[in-house]
């Protein structure tokens, strides 16, 4: 019989390797002058270190949730958990840079299979009652991990040397792997079917999708190769994508992505609201940092450390997380919302090419007071009705919106910078984003009014997107109002009797 502890003892299991995936979506960005010049390479390749990684672990979610019904989340968890530890590995010895964007592709894949196994397992062992605040502490991971990796890649590139970015990946897998191994229950697997043209057509589009948004500003929005252009590969993408939706509508035996869920209206609007959440915590640092850096002079860490005050959300996460078992999630996730909106904003204002650093510590804190309320009122709202043997289903779906919208984001955000640029310094040498990021050291003085012009405009596109968060979150349900979604006697059963019996001895 399980005792109370164990849900909590599987969760914090889990969470070691999510914020380990997470971090590593960002903490190669203060790296690439390192990496540029340790492997002697140039800009373009150094920046595909981090697209391959975020290319790799978008495309497949959709696929990789469903694989954790099949087989097990906490087997798919650890097949994964594996392949990131040892691509990691693989990625710190390389000496070449084409290797080293091999290894991270190969880690984003790793990744993949990771991510939506834990929240799957939430779902899956925590009574829906006490989902709130388990999804508190996975939403502070996914707050913080993603906003962390700077400022630890800072510190550790500055220390050690790039390589460790990576080798410090492998004691922490393998610490990860021996938790989950102990404290992460294996769960009822069920035998569904597998949709062989479903798993294609949705690879080849997020592939198609991804891959032009991520590289759309590396080939001004043009031509990639011959008759093929960025907006051709996009616009391929989607068409894919709907034939995918279609072919799940008509599909007789057992769809890859089950639209049902999509009849519970907390599961579509959360997915909507996480797409835009997606867009809003990656697209907002970028401005940030080529101000902190190229206007005021700062290294690296420095720079890292002005977000330190957003660690705030690491101990108020837990709070709102058990809040939501008895608050309406739509109250929490509004003002979490609107503190994301105002702490943009508040940069936006702020920033001037001699503000006190004080100062812009303000609006660092406010956002991490927000981070506390933007993550667990969504991925509550998406998994309190889920049926548990569509809950991988369901993750995979959550986690992928959630991917794609940050891989708009930092397209988006590239886009705008360098139209702002180009608008507010027209002779500085046509307003290069890549150019001005990586020539080394601060701007001449005369080009710091219009550049921080041109980084607090920028911001206000983020901001943009947490007001449509804040909208879709005010359309928001109470969770369990609504009857959990159908599932038609073709599929196999929600729940079986001893998993039943399982997740009532978890909650007892």
């Amino acid at each position: 019989m399980a005792s109370a502890p164990r849900p909590w003892r599987a969760l914090w299991a889990l969470v070691v390797g999510f914020f380990m995936i997470l971090i590593d979506s960002t903490i190669v960005s203060v790296a690439n002058p390192r990496i540029l010049e340790g492997l002697h390479t140039d800009i373009d390749s150094v920046i595909w270190v981090t697209s391959a990684y975020l290319l790799t672990y978008a495309t497949p979610l959709l696929i990789t949730g469903r694989l954790g019904d099949r087989f097990g989340p906490k087997n798919l968890y650890l097949v994964g958990l594996t392949i990131f530890t040892l691509a990691s590995l693989w990625c710190g010895l390389s000496g070449d840079i084409g290797w080293l964007i091999t290894a991270r592709a190969v880690q984003g894949l790793g990744a993949a299979l990771m991510a939506p196994q834990t929240m799957a397992v939430i779902t899956r062992v925590f009574p829906a009652e006490r989902r709130g605040a388990a999804m508190g502490v996975w939403g502070a991971v996914a707050g913080v991990g993603t906003l962390v990796g700077p400022i630890v890649g800072g510190l550790i590139v500055d220390a050690l040397g790039w390589p460790w970015i990576f080798f410090v990946n492998v004691p922490i897998g393998v610490v990860a792997f021996a938790l989950a191994v102990i404290l992460v229950p294996r769960l009822e697997m069920h035998p569904h079917r597998f949709d062989l043209l479903g798993v294609v057509l949705s690879a080849v589009g997020m592939f198609l999708l991804v891959f032009g948004i991520q590289e759309g500003e590396r080939y001004d929005w043009g031509t990639i190769a011959g008759p093929i252009s960025v907006w051709l590969l996009i616009i391929v993408g989607v068409v894919v994508l709907v034939a995918f939706v279609v072919w799940q509508r008509f599909n007789r035996a057992e769809p890859l992505l089950p639209l049902r869920l999509f009849r519970d209206r907390n599961f579509a609007l959360a997915n909507i609201g996480i797409t835009a959440v997606g867009f809003t915590v990656t697209s907002f640092a970028l401005p940030l940092v080529f101000y902190l850096q190229l206007v005021r002079g700062m290294t690296p860490t420095q720079s890292a450390l002005m977000f330190a005050p957003m660690a705030v959300s690491i101990f108020i996460s837990p709070f709102t997380g058990r809040a939501l078992d008895r608050v309406h999630p739509r109250t929490i996730g509004a003002v979490g919302m609107v503190l994301l909106a105002l702490s943009l904003v508040l940069y936006a204002v702020l920033l001037t090419p001699d503000q006190s650093v004080g100062v812009l510590l303000i609006p660092a804190f406010v956002l991490g007071i927000a981070q506390a309320g933007i993550w667990a009122p969504l991925s509550v709202s998406a998994t309190r009705n889920l049926p548990l043997n569509l809950a991988g289903a369901g993750a995979g779906v959550y986690n992928a919106t959630r991917q794609v919208g940050a891989v708009l984001g930092s397209a988006s955000i590239a886009a705008l910078i360098q139209s702002r640029l180009v608008a507010d310094l027209p002779a500085a040498a046509g307003g290069s984003v890549s150019q001005a990021g990586f020539g080394g050291g601060a701007l001449p003085a005369p080009l710091h009014d219009g550049f921080t012009a041109a980084m607090a405009q920028s911001i206000l596109l983020p901001a943009a997107g947490a007001i449509i968060a804040f909208v879709v979150v005010l359309f928001l349900v109470r969770p369990g109002g609504p009857a959990p979604v159908p599932v038609p006697a073709t599929a196999p059963a929600a729940q079986p009797v001893d998993e039943a019996r399982a997740a009532e001895h978890s909650a007892q």
